[in-house]
């Protein structure tokens, strides 16, 4: 990689790259065979005008996404549409983004419990490293809306039929309250 590749929280000037965010995180999803909500440009975009976005460009380039959406009243905060752009994974870049929207969320909503449902190892690795334990569905949002999400995906079936217990993601929950606790007994 020549040039640098910048990772900043999106804004306006960034919702020229909407279209092409869904359509990777669409083939990238294709090419796993795994689920992924599915999201419109719209929503998208909103997330970009909030300020809950975080976008990575390479000389201008999409390289990579990912946003944040509060869930159950603030009390949790969801990192979700994580990609990264093939021809610029194995650089670290997918943790770089995950580590500033982990930051963005930590400032945004300082008391939430953050949480992810993932399907991929990297993910997983990269949610661990951060500081989150693979938790039960029943430790998430009870929110309907965050829930409702979930129908794009072709997994939703299973989810459906277990009474929201079991998928195949895994969910991973951040609560800081448990770090401080741990904190405290040292």
């Amino acid at each position: 990689m020549n040039e640098e590749i910048q990772v900043v929280i999106a804004g306006e000037s960034h919702i020229k790259y909407v279209q092409t965010i869904l359509d990777t995180i669409e083939a990238a999803a294709k090419v796993r065979g795994t689920g992924i909500a599915k999201r419109s440009p719209e929503y998208i975009e909103q997330k970009m005008r909030e300020g809950k976005s975080i976008i990575a460009l390479c000389g201008g380039e999409f390289a990579g996404f990912c946003y944040i959406e509060s869930w159950g009243n603030k009390q949790y905060v969801a990192n979700s549409g994580l990609i990264v752009v093939e021809k610029f994974r194995g650089h670290g870049l997918a943790m770089r983004i995950k580590q500033k929207s982990f930051e963005l969320s930590r400032q945004r909503f300082p008391d939430a419990k953050l949480f992810g449902l993932t399907s991929g190892a990297a993910v997983m690795k990269i949610n661990t490293e951060l500081g989150y334990v693979p938790v039960t569905f029943a430790d998430l949002t009870d929110d309907e809306a965050f829930w409702r999400g979930c129908q794009g995906c072709v997994n939703y079936d299973i989810l459906r039929r277990t009474d929201r217990k079991y998928c195949i993601c895994t969910a991973m929950l951040y609560d800081p309250n448990r770090k401080k606790k741990n904190d405290n007994t040292k």
